[in-house]
């Protein structure tokens, strides 16, 4: 493997820098022309001239180290290319000791592929869809491409964008995330894009403003409203405006978004921007949900058994064969999250070195609903949404509404949310009549 390639097309020059660095005991050749990804993966780093890297250097800088070289080299370039990925950024002419210290700075740095993988993330399964999903992942996550996560609530979206982070280029700057259905209409704007001072009121930086150079994850991106929607679509063409400001910044932002709804039916109904729907779906990553991957459901909840176990200090449990039985049966409507509340119940109550049944589980298959119906008509599959109010309305007799959120997999206070957003009406309690010791008039 070559320690260092250097990218020059003045082979003059080239060849003395490469003569300095092998005297120095560093392997350097010299390219005229960058070479293919696969041969850039033989070097430990790369120095390059600004004019031969161009729109490159993300990329590149997302498999190895890189040092830009520059002729006619200015302050907002540096920045831009340190954003970019860039180790360091050097204006030529330079010193040779100059040169040889960030060359020694790259050596040492490791790559942005070998700091982070997809094995640190615990995106447990092995059927179809997931192998498919991790290495749409892998694909996707060095570049700057704005990318939709699509799937039921609980299925682990916000692990996918983390990933995604993580095995980018802009791993080193911040991930922010926000629940775009979580904060109130009038309040959505300022807290993402800023708000400026007026009378006597301080102004304050955004979200947009806290992920620069890094990932701004927008969960729920749907409940946008239509305002906050045009000036998002505003930040991905390059420029952030906050509220009350005439003049817009430069914003420096990958955008990673993320809904339970099919967005493109939201935008044929008029509640979501057709110009920021096709902005956003560069790329997209369906999650599939959890009754659709059966055949992860047992190895998904062994590895979190294992997890809470040591957690909670009590390692030596196991699934019983009615509550593994169970598990395979099971139609979980809230996913992923619904089952990690399962086990992690099931831990609390199991005692030391015994097993966990499907008691403690607390899960039933053959009195609960069925699992979303697709035998109805080929391709008229129950969406979520539609499932949430039928499960809830028949449900909310025999439980009560913590009874009801725990089958779901959700919060109480979640529950409570939807139910005013999609309009559910909670059950009447019966009227109390007179007390007795009370005169009635």
């Amino acid at each position: 493997m070559t320690d260092v390639l250097l990218i020059d097309e003045q082979a003059e020059r080239g060849a003395e820098v490469v003569r300095a660095l092998v005297d120095q005991g560093v392997d350097a050749r010299c390219a005229a022309t960058p070479p293919d990804d696969y041969q850039l993966r033989e070097c430990s780093c790369v120095v390059c001239l600004d004019t031969l890297i161009g729109e490159r250097l993300p990329d590149m800088a997302s498999l190895l180290p890189v040092v830009v070289l520059s002729e006619s080299a200015s302050i907002p370039a540096a920045v831009t290319a340190i954003r970019q990925g860039a180790i360091d950024y050097l204006e030529l002419p330079c010193e040779l000791p100059t040169l040889l210290a960030a060359v020694e700075r790259a050596r040492t740095t490791p790559s942005a592929a070998s700091r982070t993988s997809l094995e640190n993330f615990p995106m447990i399964g092995s059927c179809e869809q997931m192998r498919e999903l991790k290495e749409s992942i892998a694909k996707v996550a060095p570049t700057d491409s704005t990318v939709l996560i699509q799937g039921p609530s609980g299925t682990g979206k916000e692990l996918v964008a983390r990933a995604l982070h993580a095995a980018s280029g802009r791993s080193g700057a911040p991930l922010i995330s926000i629940n775009c259905a979580t904060v109130p209409q009038n309040l959505i704007e300022a807290e993402l894009f800023g708000r400026e001072p007026f009378d006597n009121h301080a102004g304050h930086a955004g979200l947009i403003d806290a992920a620069e150079a890094g990932t701004l994850f927008l969960d729920e991106v749907a409940e946008l409203p239509s305002a906050a929607q045009a000036r998002l679509l505003q930040v991905l063409q390059g420029e952030n405006r906050r509220v009350g400001s005439a003049a817009a910044q430069p914003a420096d932002v990958r955008i990673i978004a993320a809904t339970h709804r099919d967005l493109g039916d939201s935008m044929r109904n008029g509640h979501f921007r057709e110009d920021l729907y096709y902005r956003l779906n560069v790329v997209r990553l369906e999650l599939p949900p959890l009754y659709k991957r059966q055949q992860d459901v047992i190895e998904i909840a062994r590895w979190l058994l294992e997890r809470t176990g040591k957690r909670l200090g009590k390692e030596d449990l196991a699934f019983s064969a009615d509550a593994i039985d169970a598990m395979q049966n099971y139609h979980w409507p809230g996913n992923v999250r619904e089952l990690e509340n399962a086990v992690e119940r099931a831990v609390i109550l199991a005692d030391t070195n015994g097993e966990i049944s499907q008691t403690l589980l607390a899960i039933e298959p053959s009195t609960t609903a069925s699992a979303p119906a697709e035998s109805a008509q080929e391709g008229d599959q129950t969406s979520l949404e539609d499932y949430f109010v039928r499960f809830v309305l028949d449900h909310q007799d025999q439980y009560t509404e913590t009874e009801l959120a725990e089958k779901l997999g959700i919060s109480r206070k979640s529950l409570w949310e939807r139910r005013q957003r999609l309009n559910i009406p909670r059950r009447k309690t019966r009227k109390r009549g007179p007390r007795r010791d009370t005169p009635v008039a």
